[in-house]
C-alpha cells in the first residue's frame, strides 16, 4: 500500500502521517517504511545543528505501523495507544534515514490490541518495544 491508500485506513494526515508504504505478508507481519525528510518539524529544534528524530516520534512510526495490522477494523475509528512496554533505543535516527518497521500482532482482547515492533535503519536496530492500543 502506498501513502494515498494508507489514508483510507489511518486518520493521520501530514505532518503526522508517519508511514509511506506498507506490506503485510501472509504470516500477518507488517513491513512498513518511512523516509525521514530533511525538513521534518520534529527535527528543527531537536537539536539545531545535529537533528535527531525524537524517541516519541520513533514510537509513533511504530505505532502507526502496528495499527495497520488491523486495517480492516480501524476504518472510521480512532486508535488510542494504551501502553508502550519494554521500549529500548539502540541507535539514533536522523533526517534522510529510511525507517523500516517490522510489526506483528501478539494478541487481542475486545477492542484492545497488543503488538511488538522494531524500527531499523540500514540494518541497525534503532528502537523496539511492545505497544498496545484500543479502537474507539
Amino acid at each position: 500500500m502506498n501513502k494515498d491508500e494508507l489514508k483510507e485506513y489511518l486518520p493521520h494526515r501530514e505532518p503526522m502521517l508517519l508511514v509511506d508504504e506498507i506490506e503485510i505478508d501472509a504470516d500477518g507481519i507488517c513491513h512498513a517504511k518511512y523516509l525521514v525528510k530533511e525538513d521534518e518539524f520534529f527535527c528543527r529544534g531537536h537539536f539545531p545543528g545535529n537533528p535527531i528524530v525524537p524517541g516519541v516520534i520513533q514510537c509513533e512510526i511504530m505505532a502507526q505501523s502496528c495499527a495497520l495490522l488491523v486495517k480492516d477494523e480501524i476504518k472510521g475509528k480512532t486508535t488510542l495507544y494504551t501502553g508502550i512496554d519494554n521500549l529500548r533505543f539502540k541507535h539514533v535516527v536522523k533526517p534522510g534515514d529510511l525507517c523500516e518497521v517490522t510489526a506483528r500482532l501478539k494478541g487481542r482482547r475486545g477492542p484492545m490490541f497488543f503488538c511488538e515492533a522494531v524500527l531499523m535503519v540500514d540494518g541497525l536496530l534503532c528502537c523496539k518495544g511492545d505497544l498496545s492500543f484500543a479502537l474507539v
